[in-house]
Parts: structure tokens; sequence; C-alpha cells
């Protein structure tokens, strides 16, 4: 299926509520980091790969007021914003891509799902995804092989028992999945599903793990920020 197109679907209708910022009534993914909104480093990463994609859309919350501010120029040229998010991610993405099919999208076409608040992933991270992808019978995700010891908890937070991790692995984002699979997979799934991947499981089918990075990390908890803000202004200095 060499002619199928690759679209970008970036859910963003969430609130963050564990980021844990009283001074703020935004949702996490509309504050600021190196100068910019953390979004908008999310959407660059994806812009700078300019006429790889067919469409890159936002969903957002149908009651977002802050958007249009925050993000003046998006959308551009095959971008598009969806106001259709839900209450859940699952919702958010289902409705997200029942939009981009209404939008020209075919059930064959691929889409690579990323999060509002993984600001940190790279082109190159994100073209890896594709090459190790775009030729597989089901699709994947980006993931990183777990580092740390393992251990499962009782109720009191002790330690139950220490689990294996040689085949453990950390998900993460993109997640490249054909729209139609995708969709069917969701519906059928429900809003329990907390990613992509575990929709399709759900019907049976196994994602490819490709190897991502351990800087591709989902903003979500207060110290999350300052260390997401270093990394962008390191990454800055490299190329001044």
């Amino acid at each position: 299926m060499s002619s199928s197109r690759l679209f970008v679907l970036i859910p963003c209708a969430g609130s963050g509520h564990r980021a844990g910022h009283a001074q703020s009534t935004q949702p996490k993914q509309y504050r600021r980091l190196a100068g910019l909104p953390m979004v908008a480093h999310t959407l660059e990463a994806f812009r700078a790969m300019s006429g790889r994609f067919a469409g890159l859309a936002l969903v957002v919350s149908p009651d977002d007021r802050d958007v249009d501010a925050v993000l003046p120029r998006f959308p551009s040229e095959n971008e598009y914003l969806l106001r259709v998010g839900g209450v859940t991610r699952a919702a958010t993405v289902r409705n997200g891509l029942v939009a981009l099919r209404q939008k020209g999208a075919g059930a064959h076409d691929w889409v690579l799902v990323h999060d509002a608040a993984r600001c940190l992933v790279t082109s190159s991270q994100i073209e890896a995804l594709i090459a190790a992808c775009e030729h597989d019978a089901v699709g994947g995700l980006l993931a990183q092989r777990l580092a740390d010891t393992l251990k499962s908890s009782t109720a009191e937070s002790r330690v139950a028992q220490t689990l294996p991790r040689a085949d453990k692995w950390l998900a993460q984002t993109p997640q490249m999945f054909r729209i139609g699979m995708l969709l069917d997979a969701l519906e059928r799934a429900g809003d329990a599903v907390t990613d992509e991947a575990g929709a399709i499981e759900a019907i049976g089918l196994s994602p490819l793990l490709v190897p991502g990075s351990a800087q591709n990390f989902k903003v979500t908890f207060p110290e999350d920020f300052a260390l997401a803000e270093a990394v962008l202004l390191g990454r800055r200095k490299e190329l001044a």
C-alpha cells in the first residue's frame, strides 16, 4: 500500500490536573516552556517534516477558550483544528479520527497519534517510527525498554514482589496505525483503554515496539516542567 498517506492526530483535550499548577487555569499543554506553549513545541516536531504528512490535526474540547490565543498561527495549510474532544483520551482520538475521515482521510491511510504533552519528541524519532511501521501489517509505537527494577505493591504501599523487567517496555507516542483499523479497535474497546496500542491489542493484534528515547517523556507532574524546559533550552544552545 505504497499510496497510503500519513496523518498526524494530537489529542489536546485534557485538563492536566496532575500538573498541579495552582496559579493557572489553563490546561498544562498551554503552559509556556522555553518561551512557547508546550503544545507549540509538540507541533513543531511534525511541522519541521515539511511535506511528509497529508494532514496535521489538533483535537481540542468543544469549549476550549484558550487555543486560538495560544496558537494564533494554527491551523495553517493541511492543518486542522478539530473541536471534537471527548471526556477520555480514547473518545478524543476516536472523534478526531471520524473528523479526519470526513475531511478525506482514507481507512487505509496511516495516522500517528501523539500526546500533546510529549513536547520533546524529535523529527528523527518520528521518522524512525514511520520507517519501522510503514510496511508492517499492524503498525506500532515508540517505546523504551525498562531500565529500573520493577516492583508491585500492596495496598499499604509495601513491596509485594519484584517483577522481571527483561520483556517490559514503557509505551510512548507517536503510535502509528491504519486509520480504519484504529477507529474500529477504539469503537470496540470503549473508553477504558489509555493508548491506541491497547485498543489494537484488544482486538487480538500485536503492535511493533520501536525503540524511542528517554527524553520523549510525557510532561505530567510539576517536576517534569523544569526538566522539559532544561532539555529544550539545551537543544536551543546546540543550534546556536
